[in-house]
């Protein structure tokens, strides 16, 4: 596994996992659910390669952050700005570029709406928006009662989630073969499989995003990236959200689910550098 996030600090009397690398103008990667900063791993390289200096962290909750056992700590996407705003205040960032996919993609725009003379500009990547989340399965299994998944075998959950984490991508041998492994450690085991449902999946709400104003982010360089089949939040939301931000530029992947960076790492790699380039 390639730890990417090496430095750990208190931010508002929790502990964050976060790194950084590389000098230059300053770029900052939220990810996702149910993942972590190693999504980037494949990403962050060219990023630095090119001139920028890459802060990275894992959320409160996630990867290799505090996973609070206290149920009453919020870890929702809303909760997750003030973490953003204490990581940038370690850092001394005032100015930065905002790359984020999945629910990060609910955590960068809040920011940005919030503290737009901050962000010079602002990349989501298959992101959840308006009211596009859970995923219909998800929300069944919420609707249903999530205690049988909190309860299981950590044998038959592993298969469960590896069967989920399959679905976000194309190339599913090639995550076999690499990433799936270490997706599948962070959220399972005696930590993190209760981890998983206290401070994920109990806070997939639309109510997060429906209270985001969109168009504000017009006044922003906003760029879109999407995986033509991603399963999880297919790509009409991308042409809605395009549709929503003035000015936005649109980029559709094809062979490239939700855990884009998984499919198409040099894709992507490649369009975050001419973005950052022509409009930062």
């Amino acid at each position: 596994m390639s730890l990417l996030v090496t430095d750990h600090a208190l931010i508002n009397n929790t502990r964050i996992a976060h790194g950084t690398y590389g000098t230059g103008e300053p770029v900052v990667l939220i990810h996702g659910t149910p993942s972590s900063s190693y999504i980037w791993r494949n990403v962050l390289p060219v990023l630095v390669d090119a001139g920028y200096k890459v802060h990275i962290y894992d959320l409160l909750g996630f990867g290799l952050s505090e996973r609070p056992c206290d149920p009453s700590v919020d870890t929702s996407v809303t909760a997750q700005v003030p973490i953003l705003e204490g990581l940038l205040d370690l850092w001394g960032l005032d100015d930065l570029h905002v790359i984020s996919h999945d629910i990060g993609g609910a955590v960068a725009p809040r920011f940005a709406v919030q503290s737009p003379g901050r962000v010079r500009s602002l990349t989501l990547i298959d992101v959840v928006s308006f009211d596009s989340w859970p995923s219909k399965r998800t929300k069944e299994q919420m609707q249903a009662g999530l205690q049988p998944l909190i309860d299981a075998p950590d044998t038959r959950h592993r298969e469960h989630f590896r069967e989920w984490l399959f679905s976000t991508v194309v190339n599913k041998q090639l995550l076999a073969d690499t990433a799936m492994e270490t997706y599948l450690d962070f959220i399972s085991g005696p930590i993190g499989q209760g981890s998983l449902f206290q401070h994920q999946v109990r806070h997939y709400d639309p109510k997060h995003t429906n209270s985001i104003d969109y168009a504000k982010l017009g006044a922003l360089p906003v760029q879109l990236i999407w995986g033509e089949d991603d399963a999880w939040q297919v790509v009409d939301w991308a042409h809605k959200l395009h549709d929503t931000i003035p000015g936005s530029e649109l980029h559709i992947l094809e062979n490239c689910g939700h855990f884009a960076m998984e499919d198409q790492p040099e894709q992507i790699s490649a369009l975050l550098v001419d973005f950052l380039k022509r409009r930062g």
